[in-house]
């Protein structure tokens, strides 16, 4: 029998089915101009985004997933081009609890939700990598690289 641990916080129930939520992994861009490299823009990104420093891990983040998005956004005319680069990575336990609860560089402070993998493996995610996550957390599921996911279209992909 377990002692007690660190306390978890209550995981959300997840969305009935059909609901037209759409969940984001945490991230943003590289800083093209700047030469900063993906493995900084990661770093970056989740120090801006969720106050984690990636320095805390006992292992740094790996690259799993590389998606070409190539999308039409509702009232803009250009095509929303983006690649992006879905690094996982292992939380010790009671270190997600010192990971901001919003987003904190974000206009709307949205929420930030911790569920384990199968259930967000079964939500609208983006970018759009939800079916491939289980991959993700197998080991050795590195070897070899990253995979090259289908690319997210207007047809193979919604704005919700």
């Amino acid at each position: 029998m377990r002692g007690p641990g660190p306390r978890r916080p209550r995981l959300p129930d997840p969305p009935p089915s059909g609901s037209r939520l759409q969940h984001s992994l945490p991230g943003g861009l590289v800083e093209d101009e700047d030469g900063e490299e993906a493995a900084d823009a990661l770093s970056r990104e989740l120090l801006e985004e969720l106050c984690l420093d990636l320095a805390a891990l006992p292992d740094p983040p790996v690259l799993r997933f590389v998606q070409d998005q190539e999308t039409e956004r509702p009232g803009e005319a250009e095509p929303f081009r983006r690649r992006h680069l879905v690094f996982t990575a292992h939380l010790p336990d009671g270190l997600h609890q010192a990971v901001a609860t919003t987003e904190q560089d974000a206009p709307d402070r949205a929420p930030v939700v911790w569920l384990p993998v199968a259930d967000a493996a079964g939500l609208h995610l983006y970018p759009d990598v939800g079916a491939v996550l289980g991959q993700a957390v197998r080991l050795g599921a590195a070897a070899g690289g990253p995979v090259l996911l289908p690319a997210m279209t207007a047809t193979s992909s919604r704005w919700r």
